[in-house]
């Protein structure tokens, strides 16, 4: 029987008031986990969230948008009629957020250590909310967050890091982005208990494997929650996760894997705080669960209370969350991804469709050219107008 610091630290917290609505102006010290840590409701503000009771499997999502492409298309070109590009890829900002974010700004600006760029809203307000909103904790987390990115070379990694073993790790480490959830985050899929990491070790190096993980992470925040926002029509910004440990114990937590696993965790934590939505740990029988026992002190209770544990009953608890058209049929879905070798081979998601990717590209482009007006020369056109004018002309 858990004690009761253990069961405050793994509550599980919905975030969503009795309207559907996730209170965003919730007074931030209403959720705690029982001690002095803040718990912050869902990154993504002003949502209407999905019943979670008596929901039946819809066809809305990415399979509604590859099954239906004429009807995605036309939706895509009235999103200038019912919300601005702007607003779709950036989301309503909560005042009380703004301020804070804009104080943030300041204080950076005024210790001589801000840099251009990482420098958006969103970034800001991740590590804000990491440090419970307290400006000199997380003044100090994104200092050494940019720190971290200059000293791993992460704006290379993009342009630079080819990960050739990628199809032969994939077999000895299945994982993968396959859809997305209810709400349109995308959903992240490790397969655990059948990794072998001898065979991985002998395809690729833990450094190498490292480096791939962080470029998947840049491209999530650069490209697969951007890609969900548009498809979605409303700011994604995290992702839902499932962990299947089937057959994991302490035997598997050999002095390499420990590594890989606390490298992942400090980056995951340290670095790209936020991102997570909800995890989901499934099949943990009892060898699982005295290793879980180890690995649920090494993370933070803002960490603690978006995992959930289950056993082998979890199929309802997914398809809360998940349609079974975004589940494989080995998580109970529909899916078989059969045309990619498997659904942890495809990436099937928002972020593979090409109307949305070039719509994205665009934003860039007109981004880089409103920079340069910025910096003396005639464009001052907002980069999302722009580009809207340019696709929903």
């Amino acid at each position: 029987m858990n004690t009761p610091r253990e069961r405050s630290r793994e509550i599980i917290i919905s975030g969503v008031n009795r309207d559907g609505e996730e209170p965003s102006s919730l007074n931030k010290s209403q959720l705690t986990t029982g001690g002095t840590k803040t718990i912050h409701p869902p990154i993504e503000n002003h949502w209407h969230l999905p019943p979670q009771e008596n929901q039946k499997p819809s066809n809305s999502g990415f399979m509604s948008m590859i099954s239906k492409p004429l009807k995605f298309r036309g939706s895509l070109k009235k999103i200038r009629k019912t919300k601005s590009l702007q607003m779709v890829l950036e989301g309503v900002h909560d005042p009380k957020d703004e301020k804070l974010v804009e104080a943030f700004r300041k204080l950076l600006f005024v210790d001589g250590q801000f840099l251009e760029k990482p420098n958006d809203y969103h970034t800001l307000l991740r590590f804000l909310r990491m440090r419970d909103f307290d400006l000199s904790k997380a003044k100090d987390e994104f200092l050494n967050y940019l720190n971290w990115r200059e000293s791993f070379g992460v704006d290379k990694i993009s342009k630079e890091f080819k990960f050739e073993e990628y199809a032969k790790v994939k077999i000895h480490y299945p994982h993968g982005y396959h859809g997305v959830d209810r709400c349109g985050r995308p959903v992240y899929i490790e397969r655990i208990g059948m990794v072998n990491l001898n065979s991985l070790l002998q395809v690729t190096t833990i450094e190498r494997f490292i480096t791939y993980h962080v470029s998947e992470q840049e491209k999530s925040l650069n490209l697969r929650y951007p890609a969900c926002s548009i498809a979605a029509k409303r700011h994604i910004a995290s992702t839902t996760s499932i962990l299947d440990v089937n057959g994991v114990g302490m035997s598997n937590f050999s002095k390499p894997a420990r590594f890989l696993l606390t490298e992942i965790m400090k980056i995951d934590s340290n670095y790209y705080p936020e991102t997570l939505n909800k995890l989901f740990i499934i099949n943990a029988g009892s060898g699982f669960r005295m290793l879980w026992k180890v690995i649920k002190t090494f993370l933070e209770p803002r960490t603690m209370s978006k995992i959930q544990v289950l056993g082998y009953d979890y199929g309802s608890k997914l398809r809360e969350v998940i349609d079974p058209s975004s589940l494989p049929t080995f998580l109970g879905g529909n899916c078989t991804c059969s045309d990619y070798g498997g659904c942890l081979f495809s990436d099937k998601g928002p972020w593979n469709n090409p109307e949305i990717v070039e719509m994205l590209q665009s934003v860039s482009s007109a981004e880089d050219v409103s920079d340069i007006g910025e910096n003396g020369g005639e464009v001052s056109e907002n980069p999302f107008e722009q580009v809207s004018n340019l696709i929903f002309k």
